[in-house]
């Protein structure tokens, strides 16, 4: 109270003071009220798409909405978790790290290492490779097929992958199947199918040796693979298995081959070691031999002087003369004529 005996302050407040929320508590100082308030999430529209949504909105959707103001303020008022601080430091540094490792362009040596660093510790326990047992290895020697199996003298029986090894072993040409077989603790076994040199194949002048199923098994050729059949063209190294078998029949002819030409993919000439071409049908080639075989056994065909042998028509067969001996013949004719003209 005053000196007059009026009170200092009244005992209602005439009117709310501008910002401050209905039904708090009168004596409630507004510096408390804003720091009770300071973590709360107010989610505000803007006033033109308030307008606008508000008559729209059904209680529903505003219900909803004034939901998600409250759990959104619930979870910015939690505390964060014990330790994040420490994970996040841990996380930019293993990331700056990484992102030096494979600038750098040292992630396979890294990975190189922790191989050796697994290996190491996996033969410190006893899963050493002591004894590899392998087979059926010809053509392929044993250090190439140990190489490309990954078994070196630091690798470890534990972390081999049998299934990668097997896969690695039969991308050698050479190698049609492969088994690899752990027998812990330290032992393992290799088995190793492979295909053999059937022919030799020319394309585009290039030489290959080839395997039945027509993989190239050698882009060069070795002294020991020149007496293997000669098959030449495009598509020939597929298909010369099925032909040469049809030509093994007729050993006769086959002899005499030194080249089967397979012509545009379909059929097949034989360049011969006297230097005849035959020229054989697309289909049924069987039987075009079986008449070139019985025509030189009957009339020594392969014997004379002549170039081609056509046996490409069923119902016939045409053959083509050297040049020395078509003038030969052409002479001949002539005296012939002449002969018949002094006669008369």
């Amino acid at each position: 109270m005053d000196g007059g005996g009026r009170l200092d302050q009244p005992l209602m407040r005439s009117r709310l003071a501008a910002g401050e929320r209905v039904g708090a508590p009168i004596d409630e100082p507004r510096q408390t009220r804003a720091r009770r308030d300071r973590g709360r999430v107010r989610i505000r529209l803007p006033v033109w798409l308030r307008s606008e949504l508000q008559p729209r909105l059904p209680a529903w959707v505003s219900d909803a909405w004034r939901r998600c103001g409250r759990w959104a303020a619930k979870i910015v008022r939690l505390p964060p978790p014990r330790g994040v601080g420490i994970a996040a430091s841990v996380l930019l540094l293993a990331s700056a790290l990484g992102y030096g490792v494979v600038k750098g362009q040292h992630l396979p040596a890294l990975i190189d290492w922790a191989k050796n660093a697994r290996d190491a510790a996996a033969n410190s326990l006893g899963f050493r490779i002591a004894e590899v047992s392998l087979s059926g290895e010809k053509e392929v020697s044993r250090e190439e097929i140990l190489t490309t199996a990954g078994v070196t003298g630091r690798a470890s029986l534990l972390f081999l992958d049998a299934v990668a090894a097997r896969t690695r072993l039969l991308e050698n040409p050479w190698i049609t199947d492969a088994a690899v077989l752990k027998l812990y603790p330290d032992r393992l076994q290799i088995t190793i199918t492979e295909r053999h040199a059937f022919a030799l194949w020319q394309k585009n002048g290039r030489v290959s040796v080839i395997a039945a199923d027509g993989t190239v098994l050698e882009p060069f050729v070795e002294r020991r693979y020149l007496g293997l059949p000669f098959v030449v063209g495009k598509g020939a190294q597929r298909r010369a298995r099925g032909f040469l078998d049809i030509l093994d029949l007729y050993s006769d002819i086959a002899s005499r081959v030194r080249a089967s030409v397979l012509v545009a993919q379909r059929r097949w000439d034989l360049l011969l070691t006297n230097g005849i071409d035959v020229e054989l049908p697309e289909n049924n080639p069987a039987a075009a031999l079986g008449r070139l075989v019985a025509l030189d056994r009957e009339k020594k065909l392969l014997s004379r002087d002549i170039t081609i042998v056509d046996l490409r028509l069923p119902d016939r067969v045409t053959v083509r003369l050297s040049d020395a001996a078509a003038q030969a013949r052409e002479e001949s004719l002539k005296n012939s004529k002449k002969k018949k003209g002094g006669d008369a």
